[in-house]
């Protein structure tokens, strides 16, 4: 089926096609056994440094289950002050009134073209210098704060960008109702745009939790990354088979987070497609209530 962006392939097309498919598994499983046969020289695939995770609960219970939860933590801290922050900020970008629409895009900018790793260590610079927060609880607030002001600045475009990317005549309408700016932003074209901005808002979630590890590999944050370096010290200097496995910790909370918005994605689209259905319903039931009247 040909489109404007796509040709139907022709038979040597496909041809083509399936020889570079076979070239590129080919090339795939040569790394990975050339991988593989590196481990297994370095003794990295031995069973007694992949024991530990299977036979001894221990390694959960001391290392990686508080560790996950620090990297919880601190994800969830960041999301609930961002995901506000953030929605304000774009809202901001968006007003009508210059004094506010300008400094809004300044700070949205500022903070968005700094690398996040960089706000996390200017943020515990500025604790440890000007205030009297716990060594104990330092890093946690620098990888928050971290967090919400990258997160938020880039959350603030997707709001934005969602926002904009609505038909013009949803806010006319608004208008026309005698709704305010704040009333039709809020009741109107928010609501609207969630759909809109919710796979590109669950990118951002993912990256969040991501992010956390910044700050066990350079801030002494003892999320889940950072219990890497007590595990390999206390089983075997299993350094492979323990990133494997907080590699594979860091993919199933991911693919929960992304599972959970995909289902919230779908309900919203269908609660609107139910509601668009209704409204047909029940805008024919006085025609049909006029046939009877005239009728009779």
């Amino acid at each position: 089926m040909s489109s404007v962006l796509y040709d139907t392939p022709g038979p040597r097309a496909k041809r083509r096609n399936v020889v570079y498919t076979i070239a590129f598994v080919a090339v795939l499983a040569l790394v990975a056994w050339w991988v593989l046969a590196a481990l297994n020289d370095k003794h990295q695939l031995d069973a007694n440094k992949w024991s530990p995770f299977v036979t001894n609960s221990d390694v959960w219970a001391t290392y990686l289950l508080p560790g996950l939860t620090e990297t919880l933590k601190a994800a969830a801290l960041a999301i609930v002050i961002a995901l506000p922050l953030g929605a304000l900020l774009g809202i901001g970008r968006l007003s009508d009134h210059r004094w506010v629409r300008v400094p809004v895009g300044a700070v949205v900018e500022f903070f968005r073209a700094i690398p996040v790793l960089l706000l996390m260590m200017f943020a515990a610079a500025l604790y440890r210098e000007f205030t009297t927060i716990s060594s104990d609880f330092r890093p946690l607030y620098a990888v928050v704060t971290g967090l919400v002001l990258y997160n938020a600045s880039v959350i603030a475009e997707v709001v934005r960008a969602g926002v904009l990317s609505l038909p013009r005549g949803q806010g006319d309408a608004a208008v026309a109702l005698g709704m305010r700016k704040g009333q039709t932003m809020l009741y109107v074209l928010l609501p609207q745009a969630v759909t809109v901005m919710l796979p590109a808002l669950v990118s951002q979630l993912v990256v969040i939790v991501k992010d956390t590890a910044l700050g066990g590999a350079l801030l002494g944050f003892e999320d889940l990354l950072s219990q890497a370096r007590q595990i390999t010290a206390n089983y075997g200097a299993n350094t492979i088979a323990t990133l494997v496995v907080i590699a594979l910790i860091y993919i199933v909370l991911n693919g929960i987070l992304t599972n959970l918005a995909g289902r919230l994605e779908k309900r919203l689209r269908q609660g609107k497609k139910s509601a668009a259905a209704a409204i047909p319903a029940q805008a024919a039931a006085p025609k049909d209530e006029a046939k009877s009247v005239s009728g009779a």
